[in-house]
């Protein structure tokens, strides 16, 4: 009887002694912390926010594992490299989130520069009314909406716009020239909708700049 107590004893304190030398998963670890540090290198702050903070919880709960194991004095670090694994792969679609996000944000600021450089050239390019050139007659007309703020304040009056009248006959650039502060988006989101006629000069169609005024009244 005692020589198998002491058997098992032996036996139960060789198992304690392999456990409690078990070690980390360092290189899990590492290449989880070096995936959830490129995402942030990689602006994911910026372009992923939510992938970002999917990875630094999973980094969060991997710390938290790794200190939890070191107050054990048998240790087991199976957990760890489940966690460590899963981190590392949080931080890799965080950072290919932020790729694609900042691809994404390149690509409609390309297209806004774009659209702006066309709309100066276009405006460079109109004519205004006047002589052999008619006024352009409106085929299309949005009444504005008028802002709630703007009512309760009782504020009304004219909001006058400079609109650039493309070759198609569509608002394509406005801009205040008399301002009610409180009306003055609301006014250019109205002109900005509006349609006309196409202008033609000498047979061929031209953009036109023409002033309009948009009232609000109560």
């Amino acid at each position: 009887m005692r020589v198998t107590l002491r058997f098992l004893a032996i036996a139960l304190g060789l198992a304690i002694s392999v456990t409690g030398c078990a070690s980390p998963p360092s290189a899990d670890v590492d290449a989880a912390k070096a995936a959830v540090d490129k995402a942030t290198t990689d602006h994911a702050d910026q372009y992923a926010a939510e992938s970002l903070k999917a990875a630094q919880d999973a980094r969060a709960a991997l710390d938290a594992e790794l200190k939890a194991q070191e107050g054990k004095w048998v240790k087991s670090y199976d957990k760890t490299k489940e966690l460590a694994i899963a981190a590392k792969a949080a931080g890799d679609k965080a950072s290919a989130d932020a790729v694609a996000g900042k691809e994404k944000a390149d690509a409609v600021a390309a297209k806004e520069k774009a659209n702006a450089a066309a709309r100066e050239k276009v405006r460079l390019a109109a004519v205004r009314p006047g002589g052999r050139i008619m006024p352009p007659k409106k085929i299309k007309d949005v009444q504005p909406v008028y802002p709630a703020l703007a009512q309760s304040a009782h504020v009304t009056g004219a909001v006058t716009i400079e609109a650039t009248i493309g070759s198609d006959g569509k608002v394509m650039d406005a801009k205040v020239i008399h301002s009610i502060p409180l009306l003055d988006q609301a006014a250019l989101d109205a002109v900005q909708q509006w349609e006309y006629l196409p202008t033609m000069l000498n047979g061929k169609p031209v953009p036109v700049v023409v002033t309009v005024t948009v009232n609000f009244t109560r």
